[in-house]
């Protein structure tokens, strides 16, 4: 517990940024990093170790995300979410390090071509599994390990 966020357990290890929310009785484990602004998390979560969640992201109440998970800028998990080590969330098609000229490396801010995920209530994702990006996940979707997510269930 931080006096920051209290009722909330977050390892000294983990790194939340400023901007960031987190509901009581949250657990956000080792090494973990949440950026901010705008990135909240819910009541009774729990986040993996070795995480990374980006700013911008909205995670409600009671979503388990295991370890070694990346949620990209752009991404909604809806309540009771299981989300399996190892997961790997997109949010750009065609993406590209800098400009058409190489001149300059590309802002890592959202633009035209940053597209949302929703991930609806009660699914399930399977370790290793890498959701493209524009996508909805349909309510109570059990999606297998391994998975590459490239259309909406």
């Amino acid at each position: 517990m931080t006096d920051r966020f209290p009722n909330v357990r977050v390892h000294p290890t983990a790194l939340i940024e400023e901007g960031v929310s987190i509901g009581a009785g949250t657990s956000i484990w080792d090494n973990v990093h949440v950026r901010g602004p705008e990135t909240s998390i819910g009541r009774d979560c729990i986040v993996g170790e070795k995480s990374c969640i980006a700013y911008g992201v909205s995670i409600a109440d009671r979503v388990k995300i295991n370890a070694f998970v990346y949620i990209c800028n752009a991404v909604t998990i809806e309540e009771g979410v299981m989300i399996s080590a190892g997961t790997i969330f997109t949010n750009d098609r065609f993406p590209r390090a800098t400009t058409a000229d190489l001149k300059s490396l590309r802002s890592s801010a959202p633009d035209e071509t940053t597209l949302p995920t929703r991930v609806r209530r009660g699914s399930t994702l399977g370790a290793g599994c890498v959701v493209g990006c524009g996508f909805e996940i349909g309510q109570f979707a059990m999606v297998g390990m391994g998975s590459l997510i490239t259309r909406s269930s």
